[in-house]
């Protein structure tokens, strides 16, 4: 499609407007993570590796993200086998109510969070369960699977079941069908799938806030509960720019992924 000249430049300015307004926000939290001011105060005045020093030594930062690793880790494990059976069951198979069903696996990615973290724990009280790492386990799972499951059933749709109908002609069953044949075409996707659930799991706040157990606290628990004092504004920068790279990485190796997958449908 032709552009004037005029329309390219300003098409160019909207989108870098576009950007800097998302994302000055946060290298300015990464800038301020190495300010020798402990205040938001504008402009930052020189530079200090000071609180990061701080923040690798504090106890609180450093188990908050063992915690938040433990957690996303999880989630993702259990996301990837429920959201992986679910793409399977749904893609392949016709069978009556299969469009609520798949309706209904993809309803907690729309759903706000603090009313699925409202429902968890109604439901959680209602049944006895006292809150733990498992109940956060489970409530980040509910929505991680969604990640996995659009994931896999998006990869299942191109892939042609040709291919799995003559290795049954040649003799193989179920599994060597699936071990030789579908796992290795839909590897990336499932990798993909895992990681953005991990992603989505680390940084997660609003239902962490109503599913985790007292006194445990997840990394962005952590910010949360200790942005608002003073004496730990700089610490919290730290860890806020820890949390965005951590996030920013299997964000980053998934879109590889599903980019390479692509690429090799393609060929």
């Amino acid at each position: 499609m032709y552009m004037s000249r005029v329309a390219r430049y300003g098409l160019a300015a909207f989108t870098t407007l576009v950007l800097l307004v998302l994302y000055f926000p946060i290298l300015y939290i990464a800038r301020l993570s190495i300010n020798k001011a402990r205040s938001y105060a504008w402009p930052p005045r020189g530079f200090t590796l000071e609180w990061w020093r701080a923040a690798s030594h504090a106890s609180g930062p450093r188990d908050a993200l063992f915690r938040s690793l433990e957690t996303a880790l999880l989630a993702s494990a259990i996301a990837l086998v429920l959201g992986t059976l679910a793409s399977f069951a749904l893609t392949r198979y016709r069978f009556f109510g299969r469009n609520a069903v798949s309706f209904v696996a993809v309803l907690p990615i729309a759903l706000p969070g603090i009313v699925t973290g409202i429902a968890l724990n109604a439901g959680y009280h209602r049944a006895g369960i006292n809150l733990s790492l498992l109940t956060l386990v489970v409530a980040h799972a509910t929505f991680c699977i969604v990640i996995v499951y659009n994931n896999v059933a998006a990869r299942l749709r191109r892939l042609s079941p040709s291919l799995e109908e003559a290795s049954a002609d040649l003799g193989a069953d179920i599994f060597q069908t699936f071990g030789y044949i579908t796992f290795p075409l839909m590897r990336s996707a499932l990798l993909a799938g895992a990681l953005l659930a991990f992603a989505l799991s680390f940084d997660e706040i609003v239902v962490t806030t109503f599913t985790a157990g007292s006194g445990f606290e997840t990394l962005p628990l952590w910010i949360f509960n200790n942005m608002f004092r003073p004496n730990n504004l700089p610490l919290v920068n730290v860890v806020a720019t820890v949390v965005v790279v951590l996030s920013i990485i299997p964000v980053y190796l998934a879109q590889r992924l599903s980019d390479g997958a692509l690429g090799a449908s393609g060929r």
